[in-house]
């Protein structure tokens, strides 16, 4: 028998939902569907439908912001009145044109993404090293949101809870992974999954000991953990 490659599994656990790309952790995919069908995808505005069904014939949809965290993402920005933000990991652009949607006309928005092919900047971490060493962009953003590489989110967070402002918001997608965040460490898991797991435990555990911050972890997409700087 053929071996089934890490996107082909990824891209079959993805067909459980219409939505491509979901990662819900909710157990059912009826209700999950339910919640698309009344609460997202009738708010949805038309560019963000366009980018979604554009991103769902990509090989590696599985990497896009299902709608629904799209639509929280959206509030929460609202909710916090946000100008200046900053996102980490782009693919598409699903999450980031989410956040340009909530933003006033006179808002900003710095985004990174490693492959240049789906957005032109490049790799995050020499480019925060830059922002943090000039001081005047620190305690300068409203909101950042990072879904990139997890091997390197502890890195980024050293950075960047220097570079939001103090109230304000950093999102770090993909924290419960897929639900082996509970497993044992013996459960059967895709390589994909098992390989990063231990990297998004050891931000957990370190964004639950950190003092600076305030801390939510939603079951939002793959779990998305929300950080309010309080000093």
């Amino acid at each position: 028998m053929a071996s089934t490659t890490v996107a082909q599994e990824d891209q079959n656990q993805a067909g459980r939902h219409q939505e491509v790309g979901h990662k819900s952790l909710l157990q059912s995919d009826a209700l999950y569907q339910y919640i698309l069908e009344t609460s997202v995808y009738p708010r949805e505005p038309e560019p963000m439908k366009e980018l979604r069904e554009l991103t769902a014939k990509h090989p590696w949809n599985i990497m896009t912001t299902s709608a629904d965290e799209g639509q929280f993402l959206n509030m929460l920005l609202k909710l916090i009145n946000a100008k200046k933000t900053m996102e980490i990991g782009v693919y598409t652009g699903y999450s980031l044109l989410a956040t340009a949607l909530a933003l006033p006309e006179d808002g900003q928005i710095l985004a990174m993404d490693i492959n240049k092919e789906n957005y032109e900047l490049g790799p995050a971490l020499p480019v925060l090293d830059e922002m943090v060493a000039d001081k005047k962009n620190h305690g300068s953003y409203d909101f950042i949101f990072v879904d990139a590489d997890k091997d390197n989110y502890i890195n980024y967070h050293k950075r960047l809870i220097d570079l939001v402002k103090v109230g304000g918001v950093i999102g770090y997608d993909n924290t419960l992974w897929n639900g082996s965040v509970a497993a044992p460490p013996d459960a059967p898991m895709r390589k994909y999954v098992r390989y990063y797991r231990d990297f998004v435990l050891e931000l957990n555990k370190a964004l639950a000991a950190d003092p600076r911050i305030e801390i939510c972890m939603l079951p939002v997409g793959d779990g998305i953990t929300i950080c309010r700087r309080i000093n």
